[in-house]
């Protein structure tokens, strides 16, 4: 008969105190999606396991505001801010679409203290497209 393994971080093993506090992450990627109408920003580790994150909506922006630079660039600080907190000192920049808070997060970053290795465009562009719709008949 085989031995049970305990599980680890089950509730009969009862861990004490909480997760977060006591990582300490030294480097990470910043990953920025920004749309025309709200820009997202995600703070994860090396192996790519989200930290945190935060948006122009959870920040408490609504309507067409979500889409300006300056709810971008306070997403940015607010997912960053936690992530300094837990020790992050460098950080590499990947930046997805054409919204309008691509540069306002990237001043937020510089202002946070976390040193840039580098910024990557990681905008999807289509090779070929979709295929266009049939011939409209009148």
């Amino acid at each position: 008969m085989t031995k049970t393994r305990p599980r680890i971080g089950s509730r009969r093993n009862g861990r004490i105190g909480s997760r977060k506090s006591g990582r300490r992450i030294l480097k990470g990627v910043i990953h920025v999606q920004a749309g025309f109408n709200n820009t997202i920003v995600a703070v994860t580790d090396v192996l790519g396991r989200v930290v945190s994150w935060s948006s122009a909506g959870t920040c408490g922006f609504r309507g067409p505001r979500k889409g300006t630079p300056f709810a971008a660039q306070t997403a940015a600080g607010n997912a960053i801010r936690t992530v300094v907190a837990q020790g992050m000192q460098r950080a590499e920049v990947m930046i997805k679409g054409p919204g309008l808070g691509r540069d306002a997060v990237l001043r937020a970053i510089r202002r946070s203290g976390i040193l840039v290795r580098f910024i990557r465009d990681v905008t999807p562009i289509p090779h070929n497209g979709c295929r266009p719709p049939k011939k409209r008949r009148v």
